[in-house]
């Protein structure tokens, strides 16, 4: 059996489409049970209003993607080829790396969320509660569970991103008026610019509109904070929302500047006029590193640019500090190096739990033979033999069998937690001793990563693919296969 993850996210599908494949906690339940009641082994749910995820025990890799496919299709009432192309996929040891992500609040469009561990704990709650989640998932989310708080405890990634936008956005009601009249302007679509959109939202921004080189992750995030997009590349629609903005947060991660003051100067020429007849005034801030807004922005009459100095200053963080503070690339760093600590000591104790079985079965081997071979002595030395000598010899057997099998059992539990080849090893011990059943699998993590051609450009969080391309890759007989349980 193999542990397959496949769904969707805000990352990959428009805000249409998630909400045509959303599911309430009730809707979650009955597709757990359903996928349950054929090949599917274990079956565990996340909703939320951002994704829709299935972590499953399935028989075989492209059964699995399948199937998944096919059940979040139907729920979404959207034919399979048109939904494939915004479902993701990861397999074995890659979908472990995503749902702790996911559970860290990596993957969040508010980076760093602690709400999504709730919604991780209910799907493990509704599981266990309707018998679709069983030891393999059981183990895998309580572990996804523990990571995320580690993350929120040891990181501060919550915090890091919620204070510096929050900073940033001080006082915006003194310098553009109330919020509630002002139009917004994002420029990028990547975690903290989607936490500056929703923290916009959350106060009361009249309307919202984001811009990006990538149009389509424009759409979804504006789609999210119910506001417009635009493409960054668009010369006249960059100046007409420009000049409509009164508040500007700019966070490409572009080497570069994205903003310039002649851009911003000409954008305020077509701007309304203010109280003071002049350009209307607008608070731009800057929360890139490097800086995406030309400083000589800040010295345009009516424009107040806040940059990473001022917040800084805001937030008594010390200028060596500044790469952590712009981005949080520091907590994030931080943050990932918890969830890939997490991954391996999960891996390491399913490669040493795999040989568990065959180490139990060769110390029984041990015993049945210890025991014959003391009842043939004690059959030897009569009834009239002294009990404190057949007593001796008993325990000088059980020692030296003991001290002959510790070195091995042992050694291959150290050595399946330390390699990918648990298996082998439990297969070799099975071989040398003769002993009988099968070798046992990685735990239901599936042998191994999937096959090259079914490897696409699939999100870094999930270092998996397009279920599109897996199902094109089935279609078509002479490509080469994704690795099924026990393959090599």
């Amino acid at each position: 059996m193999s542990l397959l993850f496949v769904g969707m996210s805000h990352r990959t599908a428009p805000i249409s489409l998630l909400e045509r494949a959303a599911l309430d906690a009730e809707g979650a339940r009955e597709l757990a049970r359903e996928l349950c009641g054929g090949a599917v082994q274990e079956a565990a749910v996340l909703a939320t209003c951002n994704r829709v995820e299935v972590y499953a025990v399935v028989p075989s890799f492209h059964l699995g993607v399948q199937d998944l496919s096919a059940a979040l299709a139907e729920r979404a009432g959207v034919p399979l080829p048109d939904l494939a192309e915004s479902l993701l996929f990861a397999y074995g040891e890659r979908a472990v790396e995503h749902l702790f992500s996911v559970s860290a609040g990596l993957d969040s469009m508010a980076l760093g969320e602690s709400q999504v561990l709730g919604q991780v704990r209910a799907s493990l709650r509704r599981g266990q509660e309707d018998g679709t989640v069983g030891r393999v998932l059981d183990q895998l989310v309580q572990r996804a569970l523990r990571v995320g708080k580690r993350v929120h405890s040891e990181t501060g990634l919550d915090r890091a991103g919620r204070s510096l936008v929050e900073a940033a956005l001080e006082g915006a009601d003194a310098v553009v008026g109330p919020l509630a009249d002002a139009h917004a302007l994002v420029v990028g679509a990547g975690s903290m610019s989607a936490l500056a959109a929703t923290t916009l939202q959350r106060l009361g921004v009249g309307s919202i509109a984001v811009a990006n080189r990538t149009p389509a992750r424009a759409e979804r995030l504006a789609a999210a904070v119910g506001g417009t997009w635009l493409g960054l590349d668009d010369a006249a629609a960059l100046r007409a929302a420009l000049a409509q903005a009164d508040v500007v947060v700019s966070c490409t991660g572009a080497v570069g500047t994205v903003l310039d003051a002649a851009e911003l100067e000409a954008a305020r020429a077509e701007r309304r006029t203010g109280a003071d007849g002049g350009a209307a005034p607008q608070l731009v801030v800057d929360l890139a590193l490097p800086h995406d807004v030309d400083p000589a922005a800040g010295e345009l009459p009516g424009v107040e640019l806040v940059g990473l100095d001022a917040l800084r200053r805001r937030l008594a963080v010390a200028p060596e500090d500044d790469e952590a503070l712009a981005g949080v690339a520091g907590s994030v760093r931080s943050a990932r190096a918890v969830v890939a600590e997490e991954v391996a000591g999960y891996l390491a104790e399913q490669r040493a739990a795999a040989v568990a079985p065959t180490v139990a079965a060769l110390r029984s081997l041990a015993r049945d033979v210890v025991e014959a071979e003391v009842a043939r002595l004690r059959g030897r030395l009569g009834a009239d033999a002294d009990p404190r000598v057949v007593a001796e010899a008993e325990l000088a057997v059980h020692r030296v069998t003991e001290k002959l099998l510790h070195t091995p059992t042992v050694r291959v539990k150290a050595l399946a937690a330390d390699g990918a080849d648990g298996a082998g090893y439990a297969a070799v011990l099975r071989e040398l001793f003769a002993l009988d059943g099968p070798a046992g699998g990685l735990g239901g993590l599936g042998a191994g990563p999937v096959a090259p051609t079914v490897q696409t450009s699939g999100s870094a969080s999930t270092g998996g693919g397009s279920v599109a391309e897996v199902l094109r890759a089935v279609a078509a007989p002479a490509t080469a296969q994704a690795p099924e349980e026990g393959a090599a």
